[in-house]
Formats: C-alpha cells, sequence, structure tokens
C-alpha cells in the first residue's frame, strides 16, 4: 500500500518540546490547596510532579500540649468530610490504651453515624465528580440535596456541621435527640430515594461511561505496592475493608457486603463508592434496629484522663480507606507522640503512576477519581 508524504518541500523539520502546565493551587478542578506541575507532548502528558503542603498546620505535633479530649477537635480538622470516622478512630486508640470499655448504646450510635457520614463523604464526590467530567448541573445539585440532609441531621445531634467533636472515650459527648430513631427512617429513605436519581445521572450516563471506562486502570499488585486503600483498592478487584478484615467497635455484629471493581478503572472507583452508600445504609438499619436504651458514657469516667503508659495503632475504615493513629502515652493526661495515617497522602502518592500516558483533560477525572482531602494529607 502506498504511503503519503505530508513533509511540505523546502520547509524545515520542526522539533517539539515537552511544555509545562501549572495546575493549581487554587484551580477549581483541583479539590483543594493542591498544585500540579504537567510536563505535556502536545495533550499527551509525560509526567505529573504533585506539589503539596499549602495546608500544613501542624495538626500531628499540637495535639502534644492538649488532653486527651481536646485532640478529638484536631481530628476533625484532619477529614473533615468524615470526622465522625476520624473521631471513632481516637477514641477507639485511647479506649484500648486505657482499658476502657464504651456502653453497648454509645458503640451503635457511633456506627450510625460513622456510616451515615460515609454517604455524606461519597456524596460530596459524587457532586465533585460530575463538574470534573463535564456534566455540571443536575447531578451536583442532587448529591448537595441529599447531603443537606443529612448534614442537617447531624447539626441537630451535634450542634455543629462541619467539626463534630461529639465522640469521647468511654461514649459520647450527650445522647441523641428522642427522635433519633424516627429521624434516621427518615435520612434512609431520602437516601434510597437519592440514590436512584444518582444513578441515573452518573453511573448509566453515556457522558461517564464514555470518558471514565479504561482511564487509568490500576492492577491489584500496583494497587498494593502503591499503598492504595479504601474504594481505590477494592475498584481493583481486591475485597480487603477494614471492618470486616478487623473488625472494630461492633461491625462484627452487621451483614455488609464489601463491593469491588473488575478493572480498577476510573469508573470501577465511582462504582465502588456507589454501593458503598448501599451498603452503608444496610448497616444503619441494622443498627438502628439493635440499639438499646442505657448510658452514652461509661461508669467511673473522670473529667481528667490519664492514660496508662503505653503505645498503639488503630485504623479505621474510612470513606477514603485506612484511616490510623499511632499514639504513645506516657501516663500522663497528654499524649507523648501523635501521628496520623492520612488515606489521603497515600492515595494521592499514585497520581503519577496513574496519569501519564493520559490527555490532559483526563488528569482531572483522575485526580477528581482519587478523592483526597488536603488537610488530610498535610496534617
Amino acid at each position: 500500500m502506498a504511503t503519503t508524504d505530508y513533509t511540505i518541500p523546502g520547509e524545515p523539520d520542526l522539533e517539539t518540546i515537552d511544555i509545562n502546565i501549572n495546575v493549581g493551587p487554587q484551580h477549581p478542578a483541583t479539590h483543594g490547596v493542591f498544585r500540579m506541575v504537567l510536563t505535556v507532548d502536545g495533550e499527551l502528558v509525560t509526567d505529573v510532579d504533585p506539589v503539596i503542603g499549602y495546608m500544613h498546620r501542624g495538626n500531628e505535633k499540637l495535639p502534644e500540649n492538649c488532653d486527651y479530649r481536646q485532640v478529638i477537635g484536631y481530628h476533625d480538622r484532619t477529614d473533615y468530610l468524615a470526622q465522625f470516622n476520624t473521631e471513632h478512630c481516637f477514641v477507639e486508640a485511647v479506649e484500648k490504651l486505657t482499658g476502657i470499655t464504651p456502653t453497648e448504646r454509645s458503640q451503635y450510635i457511633r456506627v450510625i453515624l460513622a456510616e451515615l457520614n460515609r454517604i455524606t463523604s461519597h456524596l460530596m464526590f459524587f457532586g465533585a465528580f460530575s463538574t470534573d467530567v463535564g456534566i455540571f448541573g443536575t447531578a451536583f445539585m442532587y448529591a448537595f440535596r441529599d447531603r443537606e440532609y443529612v448534614q442537617d441531621f447531624f447539626e441537630e445531634i451535634t450542634g455543629e456541621r462541619l467539626m463534630y467533636n461529639y465522640f469521647r472515650p468511654g461514649g459520647l459527648a450527650w445522647d441523641v435527640p428522642d427522635n433519633f430513631r424516627e429521624r434516621c427512617t427518615q435520612i434512609i429513605g431520602q437516601i434510597n430515594s437519592g440514590l436512584k436519581d444518582l444513578e441515573g445521572l452518573l453511573v448509566d450516563n453515556e457522558i461517564v461511561l464514555t470518558r471514565c471506562r479504561g482511564l487509568s486502570r490500576v492492577s491489584i499488585e500496583d494497587a498494593i505496592n502503591w499503598g492504595l486503600s479504601g474504594p481505590l483498592l477494592r475498584a481493583t478487584g481486591l475485597e480487603y475493608d477494614l471492618r470486616k478484615a478487623e473488625p472494630y467497635s461492633i461491625y462484627d455484629r452487621f451483614q455488609f457486603d464489601i463491593p469491588t471493581g473488575e478493572n480498577g478503572d476510573v469508573y470501577d472507583r465511582l462504582l465502588v463508592r456507589f454501593e458503598e452508600m448501599r451498603q452503608s445504609v444496610r448497616i444503619v438499619e441494622q443498627a438502628l434496629a439493635d440499639m438499646p436504651d442505657g448510658p452514652i458514657m461509661a461508669e467511673g469516667m473522670k473529667r481528667t484522663l490519664r492514660v496508662p503508659e503505653g503505645e498503639i495503632y488503630m485504623r479505621v475504615e474510612g470513606p477514603r480507606g485506612e484511616y490510623g493513629v499511632y499514639i504513645v502515652a506516657t501516663g500522663t493526661d497528654k499524649p507523648y507522640r501523635h501521628k496520623v495515617r492520612g488515606a489521603s497522602f497515600s492515595n494521592l502518592s499514585a497520581l503519577r503512576a496513574m496519569s501519564v500516558g493520559n490527555y490532559l483533560s483526563d488528569v482531572i477525572i483522575i485526580l477528581g477519581s482519587i478523592d483526597i482531602v488536603l488537610c488530610e494529607v498535610d496534617r
């Protein structure tokens, strides 16, 4: 077969060079104060240099000057979209160090709030992701509409819409309102109705299918080597969830499935998060049915909590993956050392490998599919 020569006679051969494009730190597609320096050859990304540190606030060091109850507020300010989950991790760590057993009622309430918080976090993801993929509008508004129903419920319980500071070693700060069961039932009904809307708007959307299927595939082996956890890990097909692998609190009492993907691509990450919301609803329904009456704080708790000498690493399954707390106690009312393992930080470390070889417009979608929270990255 003959080939066509498109070279213009007399014209010199042109040398092409890669150029750098700065995305952030204020770009609306960066999900926070995050910066990417992209090296591109035309529209093809050949290198990615993630730049973090814009949100560093000493969130690991400052708690070493606070008593154990004051530290709870700092965990609210790490993953600020999953505050109940981060609080849950810290109070479980303190309880294991001290030997405190939280009351039955408080443990059920913790699980209910943590799972509802998982749903609000994923709804934030779906709202933001719809803008990343280029279908801003109805999907964004529907996701945030349902998120607001749950946020209002959290405000009724804690008095706060963002930094709840509600869990305590041994139980809870105060009991839930008398209409807690009825309001939870209403919220679940709204969530189930909203999930049907989002399924048609996002999961079955032709634009989402075209742009996300096959994009940024990750194998199980690579996911493990990169330290991925949460929906990113399960999207590769690996069935691993700390709520089942290392059951904490009372999660071993509930029946729920671990959603997994098949290809490890952006679309599977979306599907896994969508199904996780349904599983969280299952857990909440079971917890509501079994939640007992009784006290919300363990007996004998003193105003000053002194933790005996020792160290511990506690981890929970947050909406973004493994959220861990490492504490060294020396017998005082303050932690001697306090470190946080943020899922967003570990997941973000794979951004370069996940992005190189894709087009510039697709890198924004890939970043969105990781679902980072920069306060958890920088700490």
